[in-house]
């Protein structure tokens, strides 16, 4: 199998594991790492996921013969999941390996990350929604000069541009998104998902808009039972046991 996914605590783990291809990102991978995904999103046990792939590499490029409305889906219901991501990247991060971690939100990688969209040096647009992603993280500028000359970031160059979100040594780039996913999913699951939805409806409303999706998921977490056991752990003391409602 091409991936492998396993639950540590409240955190889910979805590695990529296919040395031999280097994690390419075909299709039917993309298809399989969306199933994994839905199936962690519906678990009420799983409050944050780690996708991660291997020291030398966190993925490349997918089969583009292969690209088109079913791998276009796929990518759709990934972008679709309500469980906060943080993707672990070691190693190389390029074409759709790069449009993987562009979906998380968070990214965590090790200082030997490489990060790069080169299909324009094929000949290609690159896919996946990363163009417009790109744009939204990092302006319409530096996007177009990524895209359009191919050219691969380092990890410190990614962070400096506010697509990695802390750099480490090379051997604890894992432990250190396992940690950060812990450290999330131990927070009221059903205010940390409403808070996801209220950052990622910057992206598509107008400041207005935004404004008042982020009063109106507010005001179902007020309402929510996680919001009473929060204030009545804090006022007897004690650690709050959470419900994800």
């Amino acid at each position: 199998m091409p991936t492998t996914a396993l639950r540590d605590g409240y955190v889910g783990v979805l590695r990529l594991a296919s040395p031999d291809t280097r994690n390419t990102l075909t299709p039917g991978v993309v298809e399989e790492v969306s199933r994994e995904l839905e199936a962690f999103d519906s678990d009420p046990d799983v409050r944050c996921v780690v996708i991660a792939g291997m020291q030398e590499v966190f993925a490349s490029g997918g089969d583009q013969q292969g690209q088109g409305s079913q791998a276009d889906a796929a990518w759709l219901r990934i972008s679709g999941c309500s469980t906060p991501l943080v993707a672990g990247v070691s190693g190389y991060a390029i074409e759709a390996g790069f449009e993987l971690a562009l979906l998380c939100d968070i990214v965590v990688a090790s200082e030997t990350a490489e990060l790069g969209l080169p299909q324009i040096m094929l000949g290609l647009v690159p896919g996946g929604g990363s163009t417009q992603r790109l744009v939204r993280a990092v302006g319409k500028h530096r996007a177009m000069e990524l895209v359009l000359t191919g050219r691969r970031l380092d990890a410190h160059e990614a962070q400096r541009m506010g697509l990695v979100n802390m750099v480490t040594p090379k051997k604890e780039w894992l432990h250190r998104a396992t940690e950060l996913a812990t450290f999330i999913a131990a927070r009221p699951p059903a205010a940390v998902q409403l808070a996801k939805s209220a950052v990622l409806a910057a992206a598509e409303l107008s400041l207005p808009e935004g404004i008042g999706e982020e009063s109106r998921l507010g005001r179902i977490a007020r309402e929510s039972a996680d919001r009473a056991e929060a204030l009545a752990a804090l006022a007897e003391k004690r650690p709050p046991k959470f419900t994800g409602r």
